[in-house]
C-alpha cells in the first residue's frame, strides 16, 4: 500500500484507526453520565480564573491518548520510504552448491577418531559449513541406502540442526558409497550454480546399493558435478563398541580392520575434476575441509537485486510514545498538583 511519501508493509493495521472514533464517542458518553450524578465542592471565588482552561485541561490526556495511539497504529503498519526503480542496485555474491554425502554405517563408530570417526566427521563438517554463509549447502547420508537428510540450503542455522539427529544405524546397514554419490548428484542436477561440488566421506568399501559408484561419477561427470572424495580411518585396526555386556551392563568392544577403497574414490575424483584425501585423525580432517574452503572460492554470475528501503516506522512510535508520555506527566502530575 502506498500512501503520501510512504509504503506500507502491514496496510490492514489502518483498520484499527476506527478504534479513535469509537474510544471518543465512549469518552464523552461515560462523562457526561458522570457529570449528571458528581456535583463539584468550594472554590467559587476561583471559577472565574479557572473554570474554563481546567474544563479543557482534564481532556488534554485523554486528546494525548488518542494521539498516541494513531501514531502507534501508523509504527505498527510499518511505513517506509518511497524509492525510485533506479534505487535498485545489482550485486553479486560469492557462493557454490555443495553436498555433503556422509557415510553413517557402523564402522563409523570406531574410536581411532575422537570421540569416533562420526562424531569427528560431524563437527568438522559443521565448522566448514559457518564458514561458507552465502552458499547452498545440503546434506545426505547412507549407510547400505540413502536419503536426503537436508536438500540446498541457504538457512544454515536449520541445516546444522540436523547433525544431531544423524546416528548410525538409522538405515539399512552395508556401505553404498555408489548410491551416496547418486542422491548427492539428484540434488544438485538441477543446480543452475556454476560451481556444483560434492564432498563424499566414507570409511570402507563399497559392499552394497544398486547404484556401482564409478557409474555414479559418471553421472556427477555429465552433470557437471566435482566429487571431493575422503577416507577417514588409521591404518591397521581400530577399536569400536559392538553393544552391551548382558550381566555387567558395560560396553563391549572389539576391533575392526581399515579397509578403505582408496584405487576407487581417487578414479572417483579424478574423473569428476576433484581431489581425493586421507584422513588418519580430526585435525587432517579439519586440514582436508579448510583445503576444500580455499579450492571452491568460486564467484558465481548470479544477479542478485537489493533494494535498500529505508524505513521510517521508529519516528512514529517514537511520537506515540512522547504522546503517552505527556499523557501520564499531565494526568499524574499537573492535574492532581492543580486540583
Amino acid at each position: 500500500m502506498s500512501l503520501g511519501s510512504y509504503t506500507y508493509v502491514n496496510p490492514w493495521m489502518f483498520y484499527f484507526l476506527i478504534l479513535i472514533p469509537v474510544l471518543t464517542v465512549i469518552y464523552f458518553i461515560f462523562l457526561n453520565n458522570r457529570t449528571a450524578k458528581l456535583g463539584y465542592s468550594g472554590g467559587k471565588a476561583f471559577d472565574g480564573i479557572r473554570g474554563n482552561w481546567m474544563n479543557w485541561l482534564r481532556h488534554f490526556p485523554f486528546l494525548l491518548r488518542m494521539i498516541a495511539l494513531f501514531f502507534l497504529i501508523v509504527a505498527i503498519a510499518r511505513p517506509q520510504k518511497k524509492l525510485d526503480d533506479d534505487t535498485i542496485t545489482e550485486h553479486s555474491i560469492e557462493g557454490i552448491d555443495i553436498v555433503i554425502s556422509l557415510d553413517i554405517s557402523q564402522s563409523m563408530k570406531a574410536m581411532d577418531f575422537s570421540p569416533n570417526r562420526l562424531e569427528a566427521s560431524k563437527d568438522v563438517a559443521q565448522e566448514f559449513i559457518k564458514k561458507r554463509p552465502t552458499d547452498r549447502i545440503g546434506l545426505v547420508v547412507y549407510e547400505g541406502e540413502s536419503y536426503t537428510a537436508c536438500a540446498l540450503t541457504t538457512d544454515h542455522e536449520s541445516l546444522l540442526r540436523r547433525f544431531k539427529y544423524i546416528k548410525s544405524g538409522q538405515i539399512q546397514g552395508g556401505t553404498a558409497i555408489g548410491m551416496g554419490l547418486s542422491t548427492a548428484i539428484n540434488r544438485l542436477r538441477d543446480s543452475e550454480a556454476k560451481s556444483k561440488v560434492i564432498i563424499l566421506l566414507t570409511d570402507g568399501e563399497n559392499n552394497s546399493g544398486k547404484v556401482h559408484p564409478l557409474t555414479a561419477a559418471d553421472y556427477a561427470k555429465e552433470f557437471g558435478v566435482r566429487v571431493y572424495a575422503i577416507g577417514v580411518g588409521t591404518k591397521g585396526k581400530a577399536k569400536i563398541p559392538v553393544g552391551k555386556n548382558p550381566f555387567t551392563n558395560q560396553t563391549v568392544y572389539d576391533y575392526i580392520e581399515g579397509k578403505i577403497d582408496e584405487g576407487m574414490l581417487t578414479e572417483i575424483a579424478e574423473e569428476t575434476g576433484g581431489k581425493y584425501y586421507r584422513a588418519k585423525n580430526k585435525k587432517q580432517l579439519a586440514s582436508i575441509y579448510e583445503e576444500i574452503d580455499k579450492l571452491e572460492k568460486a564467484k558465481i554470475n548470479t544477479a542478485v537485486y537489493k533494494r535498500d528501503v529505508p524505513e521510517a516506522f521508529h519516528w512514529f512510535a517514537l511520537m506515540g510514545l512522547l504522546m503517552l508520555a505527556g499523557e501520564f506527566l499531565i494526568k499524574h502530575i499537573v492535574l492532581k498538583t492543580i486540583s
